[in-house]
């Protein structure tokens, strides 16, 4: 079958020719990582911790984060698969992968719905009585399901329009109130609110975009090369975390206070709004692309039919829309941070899987060359789900140290062992067939083109 438009190779492997070049990757990963939430937790610490205390924080956070981000990204660019379907060759098999579909499906569509509400919220703020909330959350939800709709090339516009504009902003905002103030003084100045520890802030950091570092192969299934994710991980999460990040805290030492919002509308009024929009955009398009590639790959284990990418991408963002915009999504925070308890152990099953005990490796090494997937998968893991169910209790229920890398940490080493005790073995086999997967199976014959 040929490949069709705007599929994004949803299930299948990204042929090599078309990998594309680092920097713009690196560009949309600066863009999810420096979102409005970065501005936000950089406030938060500033308004807990003193400037350099907030600084080591990011760095030790952002190193926790580029490690994970950089292990799953690289197995995601070697074999050029999306998340959900990755995880039925990395442990989970078919009934596993298609959990792990569903559950991404369901969390990002949620935060995408509620992130559309916070921008309508600030649209309001910014034209007050042109329009209902309502509307608004409309009109933001749906241009980002326009967007999303052109799949990876669609983003990666975006991206190169909202970073710059986001940068300048964000910049000007900046200025505009430390010009006010004495840098060093803020830089050494006590925090305003109650202090917070090192450690503590670098959990709340790594935690804040643990979601994101699981998704990653999302994203990296595009790079062609490992050293391409290192570079897209190093520019990406680093600038994003320390450029955005830091500037919130210097902010709040600035305003003596924890809330960004209020303090960037005061500081340069509509400016500042046009960042929560910015911010919220480009972060809002990868919860609504990862989003459908779950629910693809959902659909396919668990009803065996490939759902079209652009149909699927309008009725989620469709929907996610209107819940937003009548507001029902906001009951579903306390489901939404539960689930994620769900996500870290994944990335510590995947990474123990390919790179350890390789149970399922030998399947993926055979069809890579040939860019297509393995001709049969698990059907069902049970040590997998058992590893998966027991690591997300600890994360969700212990809360010391940084529960979703003790989670991670702790599926890991279990999958390791029960990988040693020959406990990992899959029960059933399901034919994979590449001919109804959207976008088809692609051979060899695929010219290996750089995309520019």
């Amino acid at each position: 079958m040929a490949t069709t438009p705007n599929d994004d190779y949803s299930l299948q492997r990204v042929p090599i020719g078309e990998r594309r070049r680092w920097f713009p990757i690196a560009v949309q990963r600066f863009g999810q990582v420096s979102a409005l939430s970065q501005f936000l937790l950089g406030a938060t610490l500033g308004y807990a911790m003193s400037f350099w205390d907030a600084a080591l924080a990011f760095l030790l956070g952002a190193i926790i984060l580029e490690v994970v981000i950089t292990i799953v990204g690289i197995i995601g660019q070697k074999e050029g698969m999306q998340t959900s379907l990755l995880t039925r060759w990395t442990g989970f098999g078919e009934i596993g992968s298609s959990l792990v579909g569903l559950a991404i499906a369901m969390s990002l569509i949620g935060w995408f719905g509620i992130q559309s509400a916070i921008s309508a919220e600030s649209l309001d703020a910014l034209m007050p009585g042109v329009m209902p909330i309502e509307v608004w959350a409309i009109i933001f939800g749906l241009a980002v399901t326009g967007v999303v709709a052109f799949g990876f090339k669609g983003m990666q516009v975006l991206a190169n329009i909202t970073v710059p504009l986001f940068l300048v902003l964000v910049g000007w905002s900046v200025i505009s109130e430390l010009s006010q103030h004495s840098i060093v003084d803020l830089m050494t100045q006590a925090p305003a609110g109650e202090p917070m520890s090192v450690f503590a802030g670098a959990g709340i950091v790594a935690g804040g975009f643990i979601v994101g570092a699981i998704i990653t192969s999302d994203m990296t299934r595009f790079n062609r090369s490992a050293g391409d994710v290192v570079k897209v991980t190093v520019v990406g999460v680093t600038l994003g975390e320390f450029v955005i990040g830091l500037a919130g805290v210097l902010l709040a030492h600035a305003a003596q206070s924890g809330n960004i919002v209020a303090i960037v509308t005061s500081a340069v009024g509509w400016v500042g709004l046009l960042i929560i929009v910015t911010g919220t955009l480009k972060i809002n398009d990868w919860n609504l692309y990862s989003s459908v590639l779950g629910l693809v790959n959902f659909v396919s284990t668990a009803f065996n039919k490939a759902l079209p990418h652009v149909l699927t991408t309008v009725t989620i963002g469709v929907v996610g829309t209107l819940l937003a915009a009548f507001g029902i999504l906001q009951g579903f925070v306390p489901f939404l941070n539960v689930l994620a308890a769900a996500f870290p152990p994944i990335a510590g099953i995947m990474i123990a899987e390919y790179f350890i005990v390789k149970k399922f490796r030998p399947a993926l090494d055979a069809t890579r060359a040939a860019d297509a997937l393995p001709e049969t998968a698990p059907r069902i893991v049970p040590a997998t789900l058992v590893i998966w169910l027991i690591a997300s209790l600890v994360g969700y229920f212990f809360t010391w140290g940084i529960p979703s890398i003790t989670a991670l940490v702790l599926s890991f080493v279990l999958y390791v062992i029960a990988g040693k005790l020959g406990l990992v073995r899959g029960v059933g086999e399901v034919p994979t067939d590449n001919d109804d997967a959207i976008g088809g199976a692609v051979g060899p014959a695929v010219a290996h083109t750089e995309k520019r």
